[in-house]
Order: C-alpha cells, then sequence, then structure tokens
C-alpha cells in the first residue's frame, strides 16, 4: 500500500464504522417497517449489500477496504500485507464497528449502547460462519490472483447479500461486525455469549481459505498474491 499507514487506519475504522451502522441500521428500519421475518431479512440483505459496494469504492483506495480482521490476517499469511499492518488494522476494524452500532442506535433514538439477547450460536450457525467466511474470502482472493480486482466491490456486496440467505447464521464472516453487533439490542444483534464461537468459526474458515487459494492459484507469486478489494492506483494492493 502507498497510503501512509496512519491514514489507512483511519480508513479502516470509518469504512468499519459505516459498515456496522448499515447492518445494524437497516436491520432496525427492517423491523420497524415490515412485520413478516422474511420480508425484514430481504430489505436487511439488500441494504447490505448494496451498502458494501458503496463503502468499499469509498475506502477501497486507501487501505484496501478490508473492515474485516480475517481479510488482513489473510492477506498477511499470502504476503499481501505486513504483518505488523494487519495486527494495526485490526483494532481499528473493532473500534469501527463497535462506533457503527452506538450511531445506528442514535439514528433510530434507541439507546446508543444496548447489549444484545439475540443468541446465534448453535452448532449449525457455527458451522454457517465457517463456511460464510470462506466464502467470503475465496471471492476476495480469487479475484485478486485472477487480475479481475475491479469487480471486487461488487462481487463482495453480491456474495454478503446472498449469503445472507443460503446460510443460517446470516452471514457475519466478520469478527469486527460480530462484536459491533453486540452492541445493539436489535434485528441485527448477537448476544455476548455467542460472540467467542462466532469469532473461532470465522478464524477456522479463514484458515481454510488460506489452503484453498494456495491450492486453487499455486503459481502466483507474493509480488502478486496480495488480496485487493479495489485497485490502488492499477496496482494490487501494492
Amino acid at each position: 500500500m502507498t497510503a501512509p499507514l496512519q491514514r489507512r487506519l483511519l480508513a479502516e475504522f470509518l469504512g468499519s464504522a459505516f459498515l456496522a451502522a448499515l447492518v445494524i441500521g437497516s436491520g432496525i428500519a427492517a423491523a420497524q417497517l415490515s412485520q413478516d421475518t422474511g420480508l425484514q431479512l430481504l430489505e436487511n440483505a439488500a441494504a447490505t449489500a448494496a451498502g458494501l459496494f458503496a463503502i468499499i469504492l469509498m475506502f477501497g483506495p486507501v487501505s484496501g477496504g478490508h473492515f474485516n480482521p480475517v481479510v488482513s490476517l489473510v492477506d498477511a499469511a499470502l504476503g499481501g500485507l505486513s504483518r505488523r499492518d494487519a495486527l494495526a488494522y485490526l483494532p481499528a476494524q473493532v473500534a469501527g464497528c463497535i462506533a457503527g452500532a452506538v450511531v445506528a442506535n442514535a439514528m433510530f433514538a434507541l439507546s446508543a449502547i444496548s447489549i444484545s439477547t439475540h443468541h446465534r450460536a448453535s452448532p449449525a450457525h457455527l458451522f454457517a460462519e465457517v463456511i460464510a467466511t470462506l466464502g467470503l474470502i475465496l471471492v476476495i482472493f480469487a479475484l485478486a490472483r485472477s487480475g479481475r480486482t475491479v469487480t471486487a466491490p461488487a462481487a463482495v456486496g453480491a456474495y454478503i447479500g446472498a449469503a445472507y440467505w443460503f446460510t443460517s447464521s446470516t452471514s457475519f464472516a466478520n469478527p469486527a461486525i460480530t462484536v459491533g453487533r453486540m452492541f445493539s439490542d436489535t434485528f441485527a444483534g448477537i448476544a455476548p455469549a455467542s460472540v467467542p464461537g462466532f469469532v473461532v468459526a470465522q478464524l477456522v474458515g479463514g484458515l481454510i481459505a488460506i489452503g484453498v487459494v494456495r491450492a486453487l492459484y499455486p503459481d502466483v507469486g507474493p509480488a502478486a498474491a496480495a488480496a485487493v478489494v479495489v485497485p490502488h492506483e492499477g496496482l494490487a494492493r501494492r
């Protein structure tokens, strides 16, 4: 990355905050506007898919548009991001998602912080998080390693929108947003007791994805291996 680290951390914080505000805010709006749970999920998923596309375009050219600790850690494991920078990204992403949750609550005149009581950590949900995270990482890195990074914002938004429906967990696929959603007792929230299981499942999905990416693209060297959500000055996150 050519942007200074402090600027990239700001982009990751703001992008993560917008992501959490988007997911939680659209969930609150859906619950207020519709009585049917299926329609609420559709509204939440559609808003998230479209908004994620826009957020990646906004902040991706600065930081790569991770907004997700698993993406940053996998990127470091594959040689696209230094370990030091990856570790710096993580607290910015988590803090951003917590801030976004507070903003979403405030926008709908709710308590700024309300701890969720929505328990989700069944075995099926945890397995779904492994699959959801695996799929997300494969989308990002397959596009990066095959020279199609320009399509990544749309592809990531489309995948997350679809994964709301084909996974029983509604595809959190992101430890930072999992922590952030804990601070909103709303349609999109998750109870604190469910968070550790979700985070572990997401990390497992990321580990599996590293092996799959290497198996599918074995001839891609470190210089071209960097994951990217949007290209930065025509370069693949270098």
